[in-house]
């Protein structure tokens, strides 16, 4: 996830020009949005009656900047419907929701039935506006919102909750046109924690924690047999009750950390399991080559997805060259919207100000969806 802001980033006073794909989502001899699939070929996403070419493209959605949304939509549901009319005003044909398990789960085996319904009006509204929805779960975001009993759990039961996670998600979720994807976690690692660390949850800023470990003890297993095994019971348990939503997990680039490391969930062993790479990259000043070439690790035949990118480290008209760079390789791009409009920011709202202002209307311009 989206990590801090710089105060201040030099901002390009010319872009180039990205491909647009400018017929609607909708199939004129049908009603209702049409799903996205992956073609025949295994490399690009169409939409599945039409066969028309699908970019996604859009934002990252928590909620309100410090806060998130599953927290107050309930209250305030006059606000996520803002938000989300807002993001597809951007050029956004994809949010990426995320969903944290102690919003769905009541105890080890429950779930919360109200919230599982304002899901499905998340996705009616979604739907309504034009929008497809990346579901990423199993989020543990904020301390306070994890059920006290689930970090007393040992592996094997934690992944049974999980597992209990995303059926419910699914059976909730199966059939409705306005669901892109589902996201297995955000940023899963299999690194046991150091003495101080909490057990699961790594990453902490500001009161989230992003990165989580979906093993903290590899007890004389690979990495890989961890992650594949993992994986294979999550997509099971979503394939019970949907066969037909694409499934994908989002990924910190360790190639672009330590030049040369091999993906893990994108290793042959794992991926077979996955519909489509999803991956996070931010790049930094001066370093957009670099950028490019660990992208092109997670080029593996399968279509690929930037799930998280944002001109964190870099300027925008970097941010732009690596975008316009890997272009032939990318299938999809995902930034960060923090339920404020063009004009708040322009008016000091944070995060940054006038900087995230003048680069929302950067990607409303770049959006394929732009005219």
């Amino acid at each position: 996830m989206l990590r801090t802001l710089p105060v201040a980033v030099a901002l390009a006073s010319a872009f180039g020009c990205h491909a647009r794909l400018l017929k609607p989502y909708r199939d004129e001899n049908h009603t209702g949005m049409e799903r996205v699939v992956i073609n025949a070929s295994g490399e690009k996403f169409v939409l599945h009656r039409s066969g028309q070419r699908f970019m996604p493209w859009g934002f990252n959605y928590v909620g309100d900047f410090g806060r998130i949304v599953e927290e107050y939509w309930e209250e305030d549901w006059d606000r996520v419907e803002r938000d989300f009319r807002e993001m597809r005003s951007l050029g956004a044909n994809v949010v990426r929701l995320h969903l944290q398990l102690g919003t769905y789960m009541t105890s080890h085996q429950d779930v919360d039935r109200d919230e599982l319904r304002r899901l499905r009006k998340v996705l009616d509204l979604a739907e309504e506006v034009g929008l497809y929805l990346n579901l990423t779960g199993l989020g543990c975001y904020h301390l306070d919102a994890i059920p006290p009993w689930l970090d007393e759990l040992e592996e094997a039961k934690r992944w049974k909750i999980q597992a209990t996670f995303w059926e419910a998600v699914a059976k909730t979720c199966a059939g409705h046109p306005a669901v892109f994807c589902y996201d297995l976690m955000n940023e899963p690692v299999i690194v046991e924690p150091k003495e101080g660390e909490h057990s699961w949850l790594a990453g902490e800023l500001e009161g989230f924690y992003f990165v989580q470990r979906i093993s903290n003890c590899k007890d004389g297993r690979s990495s890989q047999e961890i992650a594949r095994a993992w994986v294979q019971l999550l997509v099971s348990s979503i394939r019970r009750h949907d066969q037909d939503h694409l499934i994908t997990v989002g990924v910190i680039p360790w190639a672009l950390v330590f030049p040369g490391a091999k993906p893990l969930f994108y290793s042959p062993g794992v991926a077979q399991h996955l519909d489509f790479v999803s991956v996070h990259f931010y790049p930094k000043k001066g370093e957009v080559d670099r950028a490019v070439e660990a992208l092109a690790v997670y080029d593996i035949g399968k279509p690929l997805v930037v799930e998280e990118t944002f001109p964190l480290n870099c300027s925008l008209e970097e941010l732009d060259a690596f975008i316009d760079q890997t272009d032939g390789s990318v299938e999809g791009w995902i930034s960060h919207f923090f339920g404020r409009t063009i004009e708040e920011h322009d008016e000091g709202a944070e995060p940054g100000g006038e900087w995230v202002a003048e680069f929302l209307r950067y990607w409303r311009e770049k959006s394929p969806l732009s005219p």
